[in-house]
């Protein structure tokens, strides 16, 4: 009996042609293990094209909640954005596609798992090191590390040689991810970090000169950091992420140009779609400003940069990835409440803060002075903060003279 490998299949030009490669190369089973984390394909489609390629087998494994409640929504909550700008979507989707890979390999029983990450990318990071913290004892095929294919192009190429149907093509060269978090952009015009997206790039998103002239409003609730509701709807996961999508996405949010480090130490350059999740990330920070103290919210911000490198680094399956999280949950018992915000041809502004947990006093903000807040106070911690100031000063005369 062969023995069996399991590939992460997506049916796009990469994995389309791995099959047959790992048949040629390997004398494997393949069984092709197809994650739906909402990228919107035919999966019927995508199940046809891994058979007549010559998978043996195909699964399909159902993970857009567990994507969210297990990996996106701890996140949001962490307030996680690696280098300013990116939201991380396909850093999420990874660790969650990669141990459902694992365990349907341990249930086929086979001895192999193969994805189609190139050798310069962050993905194979990601996949690789979770099947090392789930399962060490399985075999990792990189075709990308091993085969002679250079570029898109020889795997065009040997994909016709092969008979094998893919969408990509010499004019549509664009290297895609979608998730029900994000849609991103690589290759084409934009290997050159000089060159701006074409109007084509933009998949998911209008632009601001299609967006309409009239402002849209959105209401955003959250229970301990967890987005539950739109304008006042109770959703679950999945529903309330794609409503979000949409309303962000007609009104240009979310487009992200962004020059980024890989872990291998490469600069690239990729274009991220993020509408829904701009709008939750921008509504949950300002209820975290509402509600938490100011000392726990400015360490909070520490630990969002570590985590957001960590989960770009692949780092999800480590028990630092787990003490953080342990934190963040902390953090979130008081985060409840509704942000409504203003959607304007790209644009994000504040329409309303409520939550009953909010530590903002209006007596105490007020440039009218209260009983609550005697002015005379300030004058005795300014004089001890200012100790230190005055020694220095008071050194350097001492000095001059």
């Amino acid at each position: 009996m062969p023995e069996k490998v399991v590939l992460a299949y997506s049916g796009g030009l990469d994995t389309s042609i791995i099959i047959p490669w790992l048949k040629e190369n390997y004398s494997y089973d393949v069984i092709a293990m197809v994650g739906d984390v909402g990228q919107g394909d035919d999966l019927e489609a995508v199940v046809n094209k891994a058979y007549k390629t010559g998978a043996s087998k195909v699964v399909v494994e159902d993970l857009r909640e567990e994507f969210l409640t297990g990996y996106v929504f701890p996140a949001l909550r962490a307030g996680a954005v690696y280098e300013h700008k990116y939201l991380l979507g396909t850093s999420l989707a990874r660790p969650v596609i990669a141990k459902r890979q694992v365990e349907v390999a341990l249930q086929e029983g086979a001895t192999a798992v193969a994805h189609g990450c190139t050798g310069k990318g962050n993905d194979q990071v990601r996949f690789e090191l979770t099947y090392q913290a789930l399962a060490p004892e399985l075999r990792t095929i990189a075709p990308w590390r091993e085969w002679t294919l250079k570029s898109r192009e020889d795997c065009l190429d040997y994909a016709a040689e092969h008979g094998i149907p893919v969408s990509a093509s010499r004019e549509k060269i664009h290297s895609r991810d979608r998730n029900l978090w994000h849609l991103s952009h690589e290759g084409g015009e934009l290997e050159d970090a000089g060159n701006a997206p074409l109007s084509s790039t933009w998949q998911m998103t209008r632009s601001p000169q299609e967006a309409s002239d009239r402002e849209e409003q959105v209401e955003i609730g959250f229970e301990k950091g967890i987005p539950v509701a739109v304008n006042g709807m109770k959703l679950d996961p999945v529903s309330l992420v794609e409503l979000l999508n949409e309303i962000g996405a007609r009104n240009a949010i979310g487009r992200i140009d962004l020059v980024e480090n890989r872990f291998v130490g490469i600069k690239s350059r990729g274009c991220y779609e993020t509408p829904g999740g701009t709008l939750l990330l921008t509504a949950h920070r300002e209820l975290e400003a509402l509600c938490l103290d100011r000392d726990l919210m400015h360490f909070k911000q520490h630990v969002a940069l570590k985590y957001a490198e960590m989960v770009y680094f692949g780092l999800w399956f480590t028990p630092l990835r787990q003490a953080l999280d342990a934190f963040v949950e902390s953090t979130q018992g008081e985060v409840t409440g509704e942000i409504a915000l203003s959607l304007y041809k790209g644009n994000v502004a504040i329409a309303n803060r409520q939550s009953a947990y909010s530590q903002y006093s209006s007596d105490l903000a007020a440039f009218t002075m209260g009983d609550s807040y005697d002015q005379k106070d300030a004058a005795g911690f300014i004089r001890i903060l200012g100790l230190p100031s005055r020694s220095r000063a008071h050194t350097r005369v001492e000095v001059t003279r």
